[in-house]
């Protein structure tokens, strides 16, 4: 229990729950802290002391993953952003995962936050961000929107950062589906120079087979729809027992796969971040996929997790 002199690092916490599942979700960065079903953390969380470990749960806006040099054009204009992961040169996961949100809306079982994202050297666009988290009997779900609220066109891209774990199940031992045709093949600096198909390669898991060994920090794409034109991954215990499944719906095209081996101490490779993305990594200079926000316009989006493989 917090001393009522100590604030949580994360900020306020709310807490929402329903039909077994429980989030809490911190003011600090808008994003998730935790999500169990059944008292089952299937979400690798930290506490309230902790600074937010690798990003967990984390929203990436206005967008994910790495920026080479921190430097890109729009428009007549080229930006410079400040380096956020100066020992690889780049700017990293967005301008919102540090800042504090605010709660909009509160019930049981739903909390909405926001922040309002000020134009600012290397990003001079205003933005409106909004998230609504909630729990029910079908999982964890969150909807976000951001709209633009300045008068010139904006780029934009946008991700999350959860990692999904299965308590007791290695990571070697987990069984993914990850429904991509492509992966991108990275530089020593985890930034894309290329991409290739997965058919046939370690890299395939098209159809549910064991992580072992493989270290991943990798962008996939070509994604294979669901009916409803979304996508999925799963991960599973090898005998089936349990499991743990993280949608999105059509406006992620790209998954982001994490094994935590870059993480240090007792987060080392325990968990895997599964991250659907709008776009790829350094897409505000390549343009693949980049979203631009009319003056106006709003971008929204919609994921969730639930139990089950």
């Amino acid at each position: 229990m917090d001393s009522p002199d100590q604030r949580p690092f994360s900020g306020a916490q709310w807490t929402i729950s329903a039909a077994g599942h429980e989030a809490v979700i911190v003011e600090v960065g808008g994003g998730l802290r935790t999500y169990r079903h059944d008292g089952v953390d299937l979400v690798d969380g930290y506490q309230t002391d902790e600074v937010c470990p690798g990003c967990a749960g984390q929203v990436l806006a206005p967008w994910p993953n790495r920026i080479r040099d921190g430097r890109y054009s729009f428009g007549d204009r080229t930006h410079q952003l400040p380096l956020t992961e100066p020992q690889r040169h780049v700017a990293i996961h967005g301008l919102v995962n540090w800042v504090p949100w605010q709660l909009l809306e509160q019930s049981a079982d739903a909390v909405t936050v926001g922040y309002d994202l000020p134009p600012q050297p290397g990003y001079p666009w205003p933005l409106r961000l909004r998230s609504r988290w909630s729990v029910g009997p079908a999982g964890l779900r969150a909807e976000h929107e951001v709209t633009n609220t300045g008068g010139a066109v904006a780029p934009f891209g946008f991700s999350v950062h959860p990692y999904l774990q299965l308590p007791g199940v290695a990571v070697d031992d987990l069984v993914m589906r990850l429904p991509t045709r492509t992966r991108l093949l990275v530089d020593g600096r985890l930034l894309p120079v290329g991409a290739t198909p997965v058919a046939g390669t370690e890299y395939d898991w098209t159809s549910p087979r064991r992580i072992g060994r493989a270290q991943l920090d990798l962008c996939f794409g070509q994604v294979i729809a669901d009916a409803d034109g979304g996508s999925s991954v799963s991960l599973a215990a090898p005998d089936g027992s349990s499991g743990v499944r993280i949608w999105a719906d059509q406006e992620f095209g790209w998954w982001q796969v994490f094994t935590g081996d870059a993480l240090t101490g007792e987060r080392h490779r325990r968990s895997v971040a599964i991250e659907p993305m709008t776009c790829p990594p350094d897409a505000f200079r390549s343009g693949k996929d980049l979203l631009t926000l009319k003056p106006g316009a709003t971008w929204r989006g919609a994921w969730g997790i639930r139990p089950g493989a």
